[in-house]
């Protein structure tokens, strides 16, 4: 029996890991839940489940999500919430020997070097966004000696074939209508400007053990396939489903065993797919390669490029920068650190927290 802690239980992520312990009730305990707030969905989600232990994150803070962590009725703890107030929780469940489920970029790409040491073994951690999912499942079984390269793939968001004119009359309107995800506002944008690929490109590094050499993004329209890993043979796999986050989130809950995700899952249709890749335009783009040169910077610079990205992503949805203005505001930020080697985890993330407030003291060039 799985004996499960949600951490983010109410976001986009967290509602499909909800659907297959919904759909495994024998196999799956949902023994804690933890969200942002003390929402309807939340209490709904307590009664559905019939969990005793809720812990809204702005009453209990992150003794909520260490209590999940410790809590010995719980094997394995699934990280869906964004930002970093779950690193540390992610931290001691990792000490404590639980499995872990993660969809949460920060605790990778601020602290990847203070969390991949705690991992005990290869299955303990399992990446459950889909584009890190698909490499993982890749790599099951391979000598990762012989890996040439892995790439993300991305759908290209709304604006793929927009000019750069066009690209700066984007509305939050426009922006917020992925074409083929749901997710929260956040990642959607993220996901338009390209730069949800260059932080998963980053996450992606830390994750796997590779470098910034080995690790790429291809545009494929569609998502339908999700990860190709090269090797030097010249030999690729890839892992092609559905664009649905109820697959990765049970190949994680249930590794190595496969179960199908929910009744409403929809079966792939390989008839009604054509794959094709393209390379991301960094010049219409340049989000995608401004985190190419955090790769290589590396430090406190993913920290820096996280907290600028939440100001500069704000600031466009309230209307105040320019969707051009997302990446130029990001570049500034990183070109304006200064701030000493970070010594330790809580620097570490501290620096996202300097990095908000410097970007917002520079986006006041940028106002609309």
């Amino acid at each position: 029996m799985i004996n499960l802690g949600v951490i983010g239980a109410t976001g986009s992520v967290g509602s499909s890991v909800m659907s297959v312990c919904a759909a495994w009730p024998d196999k799956i305990h949902v023994e804690a839940l933890a969200a942002n707030k003390r929402s309807e969905k939340l209490l709904s989600l307590a009664k559905k489940f019939n969990v005793k232990k809720i812990y809204p994150y702005e009453e209990y803070g992150g003794e909520g999500l260490e209590k999940i962590a410790a809590d010995e009725n719980i094997n394995h703890v699934v990280f869906t919430s964004s930002g970093t107030s779950a690193i540390k929780s992610l931290c001691s469940a990792l000490k404590a020997g639980k499995n872990i489920s993660l969809a949460n970029k920060e605790s990778i790409v601020v602290a990847g070097q203070w969390v991949m040491p705690l991992i005990k073994n290869s299955e303990q951690l399992r990446p459950l966004d889909s584009e890190h999912n698909a490499i993982w499942q890749c790599l099951h079984g391979e000598n990762k000696s012989f890996v040439k390269k892995i790439f993300l793939t991305a759908s290209g968001g709304p604006f793929r074939n927009f000019s750069y004119d066009e690209l700066k009359n984007v509305t939050p309107e426009m922006a917020l209508k992925h074409p083929v995800w749901n997710m929260g506002a956040k990642i959607t944008i993220d996901s338009a400007t390209l730069m949800n690929k260059g932080i998963e490109l980053i996450e992606a590094m830390v994750l796997f053990g590779l470098n910034e050499n080995q690790v790429d993004a291809l545009i494929s329209p569609g998502s339908f396939v999700h990860g190709l890993v090269e090797f030097d043979d010249g030999s690729v796999k890839m892992l092609a489903a559905e664009p649905d986050m109820k697959l990765p989130a049970a190949s994680c809950l249930f590794w190595p065993e496969r179960f199908f995700p929910c009744d409403e899952f929809k079966k792939p249709d390989y008839k009604s797919h054509e794959i094709k890749f393209y390379e991301p335009d960094e010049k219409k783009f340049p989000a995608i390669k401004i985190a190419r040169d955090v790769m290589k910077k590396k430090g406190a610079y993913p920290a820096v490029l996280v907290g600028a990205d939440e100001i500069a992503v704000d600031l466009f949805l309230k209307g105040k920068i320019k969707f051009t203005d997302i990446a130029s505001l990001i570049e500034e930020t990183l070109s304006a650190w200064n701030i000493n080697e970070p010594a330790n985890l809580d620097e570490m993330i501290s620096c996202v927290a300097e990095a908000r407030n410097k970007a917002k003291e520079l986006s006041k060039k940028f106002s609309v």
